[in-house]
């Protein structure tokens, strides 16, 4: 059974802006902090931000004042708006709770091209 489904993802010029979703499970979504994760190949998936259930926010050094992270909890959704892309953001993004656990979903990919 799905539990996290990510979309969004596109090819896009240096510069542009991407909005990516999470459709998370109520189990996965309720009480837990979200975050949005990356992986190039042949590296470890690393964080890219999380939400916590009070809003709270963390980002990576390398995002900070370029993407929003953000949660709707009518819709069990995590968003992630990410602005001012630069060629090295070009990643698979997967979303699961933070810290992470379970499985993971499909991810999607961004593609930033210069």
């Amino acid at each position: 059974q799905v539990q996290l489904v990510e979309s969004g993802g596109g090819l896009v010029q240096a510069g542009g802006s991407l909005r990516l979703s999470c459709a998370a499970s109520g189990s996965i979504f309720s009480s837990n902090a979200m975050g949005w994760y990356r992986q190039a190949p042949g590296k470890a998936r690393e964080l890219v931000a999380a939400i916590r259930a009070d809003g709270s926010t963390v980002y990576t050094d390398s995002v900070k004042g370029r993407f929003t992270i953000s949660r709707d909890g009518a819709k069990n959704t995590v968003y992630l708006q990410m602005n001012s892309l630069k060629p090295e953001d070009t990643n698979v993004y997967y979303c699961n709770k933070f810290p992470p656990g379970g499985d993971w979903g499909q991810g999607t990919q961004i593609a930033v091209s210069s």
